[in-house]
């Protein structure tokens, strides 16, 4: 079970205005789809803790309007990055920025002193992570990767339900997680890493959890669509078959041309547990749950699931706690999604070597937070074909 609380406190944080408790003070950087959908509207029910502080945008059009919004007077270009983290009432940073930028910030603003607090895909390799890692622990501030159904009851009673032994010994595990992305979006860009990293990292991460082991074997296959102009630099899909220790298996598919699907199916000796929808945000998620052909059902409300990861992540900061989801779930994630793309690329299966995970999620760390009005957007790509 997961350890919640220490008492200890660092004194790192500021206080808000008037006193009171201790807040870690965040610089949100990058302002694109996610970071004004979700993480800038999270401040609000996270403000036990948790402060947002400065924004980081190129877009002079977006820091003016959203630090008008969200009453911030911090405003800084990526040019002047550095002036941010240099700032001494900058505690932490959320980045929000495309994939492929996650390692280069992170590792600055590590050498700044300040704690990262990483949207995932933590990074597009196993070098990029273990990269960030090192640069955060030799500067001794925290990092923590932004999984957040690892905070959601809809996923993590789905942890217990099959640790609990109720649908027997779980075999088979099997998700679907498909959008129909907008032509333009930065998705679709070779650099990110296509369906893979951006949602089949869900996938992925969903299995190892419900196993609470690692795989040891992958066999993978990237598809695209002729004619289909979306797909010149990723795959319109992958499909993927992990091997996991116990002689358990899980397969997926993630795609960025269907329809909206976000399932999984988790299949034991005695019964079968479907979470469906199972990966979103903003919309209610729901489980059945098939034991002796009878069938029960259960939704769980919709949330904001942003507030949990700030809520968390700034008392670890306070308190002096390893943050979790840590850096090393963020590379256990990443390793194997390359060797799901090598194997897809090179058309054979490719072995994973040993990987030691003691963490995993459980019902312990649900924390649910009501949800906020979905906020308008300013030049954001939309990221589906049904939201255009």
């Amino acid at each position: 079970m997961a350890t919640r609380r220490s008492t200890k406190k660092n004194g790192k944080a500021g206080r808000p205005n008037g006193g009171g408790a201790p807040r870690v003070r965040y610089a949100v950087v990058g302002l694109g789809y996610i970071a004004q959908t979700a993480v800038l509207p999270a401040f609000a029910n996270a403000r036990k803790n948790s402060e947002l502080a400065a924004l980081v945008s190129d877009d002079a059009a977006k820091l003016k309007s959203l630090g008008h919004k969200y009453k911030v007077g911090k405003l800084y270009s990526y040019e002047r990055y550095a002036d941010c983290l240099a700032d001494p009432d900058i505690d932490a940073v959320f980045i929000a920025l495309p994939n492929s930028l996650h390692r280069d910030y992170t590792e600055q603003s590590a050498a700044a002193g300040k704690h990262v607090l990483c949207e995932k895909p933590m990074a597009m390799t196993e070098k990029d992570c273990r990269a960030m890692v090192d640069a955060c622990r030799a500067a001794g501030v925290k990092l923590m990767i932004g999984y957040r159904l690892h905070f959601e009851k809809a996923n993590l009673s789905a942890v217990e339900t099959v640790q609990s032994g109720r649908i027997g010994e779980p075999r088979l595990f099997d998700s679907v997680f498909t959008q129909d992305v907008a032509p333009g979006n930065i998705r679709l860009q070779a650099t990110e890493g296509g369906p893979l990293y951006d949602i089949g990292i869900y996938c992925l991460n969903a299995a190892r959890s419900l196993f609470r082991s690692e795989p040891i074997e992958v066999s993978a296959w990237h598809v695209s669509r002729n004619g289909d102009e979306r797909f010149e630099e990723v795959p319109e899909m992958t499909g993927a078959r992990l091997r996991f220790p116990d002689d358990r298996l899980a397969t997926f598919v993630c795609s960025f041309g269907g329809a909206a699907v976000s399932q999984y199916d988790v299949v034991g000796t005695e019964g079968v547990l479907r979470v469906s929808p199972a990966f979103n945000f903003g919309e209610p998620l729901a489980q059945s749950l098939t034991i002796k052909e009878k069938t029960t059902h259960k939704t769980f409300p919709a949330g904001d699931q942003f507030a949990p990861e700030l809520l968390e992540f700034s008392d670890c900061v306070l308190n002096d706690r390893q943050p979790e989801p840590s850096g090393e779930e963020g590379l256990a994630d990443v390793r194997v999604l390359q060797a799901i793309d090598d194997s897809a690329r090179r058309g054979k299966p490719v072995q994973l070597p040993p990987f030691e995970r003691t963490r995993r999620p459980d019902l312990d760390q649900a924390i649910h937070r009501p949800l906020g009005k979905k906020p308008r957007l300013i030049h954001v790509q939309k990221p589906d074909r049904a939201e255009t």
